[in-house]
């Protein structure tokens, strides 16, 4: 059938990693992740330009972000316990240290930080940051568990000289 997609997200494209890597089970190295992801960015970028390199990925972070949360975290009663379950995921699967810096209830804005980051610490000095997937990512995490749609710019990033990331997350439409 035309226009009938063949990658749409499914957690059957997992797989049985023990049936499927009997020896070298689920971990691989740091390097592994980012081959494939800064490859992916270059290609992304030679065929689209920056801007919609960034956007995509963006739109790939907000995606996982949120099937990680339905398939391990599930909505919770309070806000608290939902951040306490993210962050403690993340560290479960080796993303990311999660903090939460500032959470304003009133406004439904936060400042996060994520030490430690699976895409960039440890990376040079670019001049400019680099974690699009992330701020997506983030997103996800905060509609999924809120349901209402958010906007997340990173501040600081190990990429510009910092050694944490730091975001700012908005509800959308707000300036971030």
């Amino acid at each position: 059938m035309a226009g009938e997609r063949q990658y749409e997200f499914s957690w059957d494209f997992i797989g049985d990693i023990a049936q499927g890597r009997p020896n070298l089970g689920n971990m691989t190295r740091i390097e592994v992740y980012r081959l494939f992801q800064y490859t992916l960015r270059d290609v992304l970028e030679q065929s689209y330009g920056t801007e919609e390199a960034d956007r995509l990925l963006y739109r790939a972070g907000f995606l996982a972000g949120t099937e990680l949360c339905k398939k391990f975290v599930g909505r919770c009663e309070s806000l608290e316990e939902f951040v306490k379950k993210v962050e403690a995921l993340l560290i479960d699967l080796k993303i990311g240290v999660l903090r939460i810096e500032e959470m304003q209830r009133d406004t439904a804005r936060f400042v996060l930080t994520v030490a430690e980051d699976l895409d960039c610490s440890g990376l040079p000095e670019a001049g400019h940051a680099v974690c699009n997937y992330d701020e997506g990512f983030i997103a996800g995490v905060l509609e999924f568990q809120t349901g209402r749609p958010f906007r997340v710019r990173e501040v600081d990033c190990w990429c510009t000289g910092d050694r944490t990331c730091r975001f700012e997350a908005a509800l959308a439409g707000e300036t971030v």
